[in-house]
């Protein structure tokens, strides 16, 4: 399944989801309540978000006066601006996908996870066998 299609298929499966739990959260407890809480997660993410965003850009200044590059702090920005989105649109599980990439263990996770998920493609663009089209073999002289 391609990129593409993966996409469109979470476009069309998840706002399913976010009203059918809507829904059924909002019969059991009301519908005051489930919007109360739905407001109440965004304030809390919002706060989350704004303290984790503070502590990620000082691991990246602190990183470059290392004269390190700062990966593992910048992959952890992209989950703390995807958090962030997630907390801003309203539904449950949009809210708890951001809780995950907002909480540190949870996230500090997430990006082993995906480090380890592109670093496999380029080692393995590099140990494909030295022969590429672009290698020329060929014997030379040199003729002084």
């Amino acid at each position: 399944m391609s990129l593409s299609q993966r996409l469109l298929l979470a476009f069309i499966i998840i706002p399913i989801l976010e009203i059918y739990l809507l829904i059924k959260v909002g019969s059991i407890i009301g519908g005051l309540t489930t919007i109360l809480l739905i407001i109440l997660t965004a304030i809390i993410g919002t706060r989350l978000l704004r303290s984790q965003g503070i502590a990620t850009l000082r691991k990246v200044q602190t990183s470059i006066q290392q004269g390190e590059i700062p990966t593992d702090a910048l992959l952890e920005g992209i989950f703390i601006i995807l958090g962030g989105a997630l907390l801003l649109t309203p539904g449950f599980f949009t809210d708890a996908v951001g809780f995950i990439c907002l909480i540190p263990i949870l996230r500090q996770y997430l990006v082993s996870w995906l480090r380890k998920r592109i670093a496999q493609p380029i080692a393995s663009t590099f140990s494909q066998s030295p022969k590429s089209p672009f290698t020329i073999e060929g014997d030379y002289k040199r003729d002084d």
